[in-house]
Parts: structure tokens; C-alpha cells; sequence
């Protein structure tokens, strides 16, 4: 069986195929994948470093008003079109599955007309323009939130199976997690991440939960300041008199490559919003105080908060409203009711979706039967 993949930008849509590659080959295997994106995305870097093969068009978002960049935009969706064609024909997939972003349109839409069976699996409550458009022509839509669903077009066949999520993540152990970056089992574990390359808002407001929190005794956090922040912060946080070092109860560090030890680690998370990190803390059944980023496409991450919220998982701090007494003020507050926080870890854990990869993987292979 050959599956191409089509989906970039972002990690939101990178790394759901990447998982979504990984159970088709773990059930079938003899599954040959390749993943197109563009040469501009963090597909480039992340998917060959993944261990599979990779090849590139030259595709570029549509700017929502008219100017000189919609035509030059016009002509390489038209050049990303003949290279998609080259692709697959080359290629001859028995399935193209499209996860989101701007590359996926002349993929899918190619494979579609070329008659080839054809998935997209949108992460989001608000869907992205290129899914919305693609539903009309695919066989399935796979969404992460059933309530995702309402955006789509009529006549497209839906399925809600959940994000997909890695088995690592499912798999953590918390006493592992809590080995593995030397936290104490006996104090409240709290995870700040911003995203791979930080968030500014957030780190900033964090200086203030640093001061409130440093040497408490009953609480240790985990930040993860992102690669371009770490050295400012840090300088900032020892220009306060905190110490960020190894023996402290405030842990700086600028990425992290073991999530999953980290996530286990967690009774509560500082999170963004993104359609992948809320799949993990959900599977997890972690609380979590959410600041969406503010400018994503569609306001998407506000309403994957929001709908966290609503369902008592998680508090949401807009980021316009965002501020170092704000958070600490949150953070001690959820800490002094820990029935609250069972609570909220009880809603998370009932909207995570442990089955998504296998249910996402049985509905496609089903398309080809």
C-alpha cells in the first residue's frame, strides 16, 4: 500500500501525519509513505529527520485581499499544481491524506480529479479555509472535535475520531516523567510551554509567577521558554534574585525533546492552544489554564480553548488580558482547591481520545476496502 501525505506550515499539521504515518505502518507493514510539502515549512527539517522520504512544491497562502502578491500566488498554485501531478503520477498512491495547510490544496485537489481515494483531517473546532474548500471534493473528513463538524459543507462525509496522538504520550509514566527531570513526587508539578519558539506574553508574565512562587515549598514548575527566549528570560529572572538553576523549584529550559516525560510529570499545564498539545493534555487528563495565540488563522486556538472550558477542563486567559498577576493569581487559585483540580483533570481526561491514531487508521483503511 503507497500513502502520500500533504500537510505543513505548522507543527499542528506535521505532526498529526507524522503519527497518522506510523499507525498505517504499524498496521500494514509493507506501507510505503510520502509526505509533500514545501520547502519553506518546518515539514522540510522535521519530516526527513522522522525517517521518511519528502518532496517539495512551490505553493504560498492566499492573502484575503486582492494585490500584486495574489497574482504571484496565483501562478505558483498553478506550478504546485503540475508538480503535484509529477508527484503522484511518479508516485501512484493508493490514498492522499491531507492534514492542513496551505500545501495540501493542490495535492488533494489533484488527487481527487485523478480519481485516487482522498482524506483530510482537520485538527480544529474552526476548520481552515483550505479544509472547508477540499470537503466538497474528498471521500472523508476526519475532525478532531465533533463539533468541527457544523463548518463543513453539506454532503461531506464526516468522521469524528479525535486528534492523533503518540503512543509516547499515552504510554509516559509519571514516576518516569518525574525521574527524568529530578522533580520532587511530593510537590504540585505545573508546565509552562509556549510552542516550540516560546511565547513572548507568556514568558513575560511568568517573571511574576517566578517571584510569587520561588522556594515554595509545595510547588515545583517546568518552563520551557522556547530556543530564541531562554537567555533573556533567564537574565531576567536573576536581575529578580531567582535562581533558575538545577537546585531550585523554578526549571528553565529552552526546548524540550522528551514531552512526554514532561507531560506525565504534570498536575498542571500553562498551555497555548493548539489542536495537538490539547489532544495530549486531554489523553493525559491534565487541568490546564489556556492563553490562545492570538493571531491564528481564524481565531482557531480561542475556540479549541473555549470549548475546554466549557467542558470544565481548563480556565482561559485571553492574551490581550494576559498579565503576571493574572496568571499567578490563576495558578494559586487552582492550587489552594484540589478538588477543583480533580475535577478539571476528570473533564480533560473524558474528552481525550487514547483510540484517535487506531480509529483515524481503521476508518482509512475501510475507504480502500
Amino acid at each position: 500500500m503507497k500513502v502520500l501525505l500533504a500537510g505543513g506550515g505548522t507543527g499542528g499539521h506535521i505532526y498529526p501525519a507524522v503519527t497518522i504515518a506510523r499507525g498505517l505502518q504499524a498496521a500494514q507493514p509493507d506501507c510505503e509513505i510520502l509526505f509533500v510539502g514545501t520547502r519553506q515549512g518546518l515539514e522540510a527539517d522535521i519530516i526527513p529527520k522522522e525517517g521518511f522520504a519528502f518532496r517539495a512544491i512551490d505553493v504560498q497562502g492566499m492573502q484575503r485581499k486582492l494585490s500584486w502578491d495574489t497574482l504571484r500566488t496565483i501562478g505558483k498554485m498553478l506550478k504546485g499544481l503540475v508538480q503535484s501531478r509529477r508527484i503522484i503520477r511518479s508516485f501512484q498512491p493508493d490514498v492522499v491524506i491531507g492534514t492542513g495547510g496551505y500545501v495540501c490544496g493542490p495535492v488533494v485537489l489533484l488527487a481527487s480529479l485523478l480519481r485516487i481515494p482522498t482524506v483530510i483531517q482537520e485538527q480544529n473546532v474552526i476548520p481552515g479555509v483550505t479544509n472547508k474548500l477540499l470537503a466538497r471534493l474528498v471521500k472523508l473528513v476526519l475532525v478532531g472535535f465533533p463539533e468541527a463538524a457544523k463548518f463543513f459543507p453539506r454532503g461531506a462525509v464526516i468522521a469524528a475520531p479525535g486528534n492523533p496522538v503518540r503512543t509516547e504520550i499515552i504510554d509516559a509514566r509519571k514516576d518516569e516523567g518525574l525521574r527524568a527531570f529530578a522533580l520532587d513526587p511530593a510537590k504540585h508539578t505545573i508546565l509552562v510551554a509556549g510552542g516550540s519558539r516560546g511565547a513572548r506574553t507568556i514568558n513575560e508574565a511568568m517573571l511574576q509567577v517566578y517571584r510569587d512562587f520561588a522556594g515554595d515549598r509545595n510547588v515545583q514548575i517546568l518552563h520551557v521558554t522556547g530556543t530564541g527566549e531562554y537567555e533573556s528570560l533567564k537574565a531576567k529572572a536573576q536581575q529578580n534574585g531567582i535562581d533558575c538553576g538545577e537546585n531550585g523549584n523554578i526549571i528553565l529550559v529552552p526546548y524540550l525533546y522528551n514531552m512526554p516525560a514532561a507531560l506525565a510529570a504534570a498536575d498542571l499545564i500553562v498551555y497555548r492552544a493548539g489542536a495537538v498539545g490539547l489532544a495530549e493534555i486531554t489523553v493525559r487528563g491534565l487541568p490546564a489554564i489556556l492563553i490562545p495565540y492570538p493571531y491564528a488563522a481564524e481565531n482557531h486556538q480561542e475556540y479549541n480553548a473555549r470549548l475546554l472550558a466549557e467542558k470544565g477542563a481548563a480556565v482561559v486567559i485571553t492574551d490581550k488580558e494576559l498579565t503576571g498577576e493574572t496568571l499567578s493569581r490563576t495558578i494559586s487559585r487552582l492550587l489552594s482547591e484540589p478538588g477543583k483540580l480533580t475535577q478539571m483533570s476528570a473533564a480533560s481526561q473524558a474528552l481525550g481520545r487514547p483510540r484517535a491514531t487506531v480509529d483515524i487508521v481503521e476508518s482509512i483503511l475501510a475507504l480502500l476496502k
